[in-house]
């Protein structure tokens, strides 16, 4: 027999180290490096008896020229929101990883994407039974007749249940459950993870058939493995979202196969996840009432425009150092924005507490919404209402300037389809849209949207 091999790992980022120590140099964290076995035997994972695979002829060098482009096939998910986050669907032979929180939904949005696939699919977990499973599954839809599921941990057992039913799409809930005989550590730990993880991406590539990994998280909010989870599979997709609110928001932190910035929306129900085509109805307060510090600002995420509403409450300073704080916005950005119109535009705010919030749960890093900020400001510092048909979509520079923003004519689009009679725009940007309904006002300087607003 060989002899065994073992090094030591940090669980926190994965480095690993000839000998222990107290402290990982890497991450500074303490007491997180365990002994690991790392030697394995010659042949495992999948399929390694094949010969048909095993005696395949090696790949040899081609020009670029020379590479004939196949067009790309995707498996339709039959959930918009998730196929838009991916680039358009699912990609056969990819690997996909999903992160988020605990008891946020995770399970059950790869469980309702199961259920309704018409593909035969295989759901792995080792995390429930099959009667907890069952439980869920008939809250979403009872009647599936394509979906399999599997309560194993061990990917020997797993790969031999994939050869039998021979599933288009596999899901595993999740890998820190799996382990492998050929490593002999703990499940969850650094080499199991990997290994797996490796069987995982091996079974995809040559069978092409797509993989979706469910993965935990650590404290931090960083996938739990840890980076090298995240380079192995081909999309990594971060499910996020306060488990105190019923919505939920699936962003792509990495996609080979499409863009990394577009974003799906979705409302947990009773009954599962619900796709939330309308962004903007839950973003947008229903409310009746002329309240100040609030004004809607129009923001893209990804190829995606979206009405936020912006709230802003200015007050006087308690203490002898005012507040400043934010949630959902950049708290230096704001800062920035209050010394222009202290310094640009005269308002008086260095001895004032200023909050502002994002609704709805999200954060926006878009500088288009600017204008609404200071709007929302000057509107809580006024106590003046700004009208409820009023929107803004403009960046402010440190001159007081009203700057352009990208792709302004979606976002006046955006904004007509929800009933707004008025957007505010830098004079600067190149509109193309033909006589739209709303009107759009053109300002170059702060001075003229608060003449606008307040004069």
């Amino acid at each position: 027999m060989a002899k065994v091999k073992t090094s030591f790992f940090c669980q926190n980022c994965g480095t690993s180290y000839a000998k222990w120590q107290g402290q990982c140099s890497a991450c500074k964290e303490w007491n997180t490096i365990v002994e690991e076995v790392i030697q394995k035997e010659d042949k495992k994972g999948w399929n390694s008896n094949n010969t048909s695979v095993k005696n395949k002829r090696a790949p040899k060098p081609q020009k670029v020229s020379e590479i004939n482009q196949v067009e790309e096939l995707r498996l339709n998910s039959t959930d918009q929101e998730f196929n838009r986050v991916l680039g358009g669907g699912i990609v056969p032979g990819s690997v996909s990883l999903l992160g988020g929180e605990p008891g946020i939904g995770k399970s059950t949005l790869l469980l309702q994407i199961a259920l309704k696939l018409p593909y035969k699919t295989l759901y792995v977990s080792g995390e429930e039974s099959a009667q907890q499973i069952k439980m869920r599954a008939e809250r979403i839809n009872p009647n599936s007749e394509n979906c399999y599921i599997l309560t194993e941990t061990k990917t020997q057992n797993i790969f031999k249940q994939i050869e039998d039913i021979n599933p288009d799409i596999l899901v595993i809930d999740s890998i820190q459950t799996l382990h492998t005989d050929y490593i002999e550590s703990s499940a969850g730990s650094i080499s199991q993870i990997r290994e797996c993880t490796s069987e995982l991406i091996k079974y995809a590539k040559e069978t092409a058939t797509p993989v979706i990994l469910i993965g935990h998280i650590t404290k931090d909010g960083h996938i739990a493995g840890p980076k090298i989870l995240e380079h192995m599979v081909d999309t990594v997709l971060q499910f996020e979202g306060d488990r105190n609110h019923v919505y939920r928001i699936l962003r792509a932190l990495k996609n080979r196969f499409g863009s990394t910035s577009e974003l799906g929306i979705y409302e947990m129900l009773g009954n599962g996840l619900r796709e939330v085509s309308n962004p903007s109805e839950i973003l947008i307060s229903k409310n009746d009432e002329d309240l100040s510090g609030t004004a809607i600002a129009a923001t893209l995420e990804g190829m995606r425009p979206l009405m936020i509403e912006i709230q802003a409450l200015v007050s006087t300073a308690v203490y002898g150092t005012p507040q400043r704080s934010t949630t959902g916005y950049n708290a230096k950005r704001l800062n920035m924005l209050l010394a222009v119109l202290e310094k640009r535009a005269g308002f008086r705010l260095g001895a004032k507490d200023v909050f502002l919030n994002i609704t709805g749960g999200i954060s926006v890093d878009d500088t288009a919404i600017d204008l609404g900020v200071i709007a929302a400001i000057l509107s809580s510092n006024e106590d003046i209402s700004i009208e409820k048909d009023v929107c803004f979509a403009a960046e402010v520079g440190l001159a007081g300037e009203i700057r352009p923003v990208q792709r302004v004519d979606q976002r006046i689009m955006e904004a007509e389809k929800l009933g707004f009679s008025t957007i505010f725009v830098s004079k600067h940007n190149k509109i193309t849209v033909k006589k739209p309904q709303i009107q759009v006002k053109l300002a170059g300087r702060i001075e003229d949207v608060v003449s606008e607003l307040f004069g």
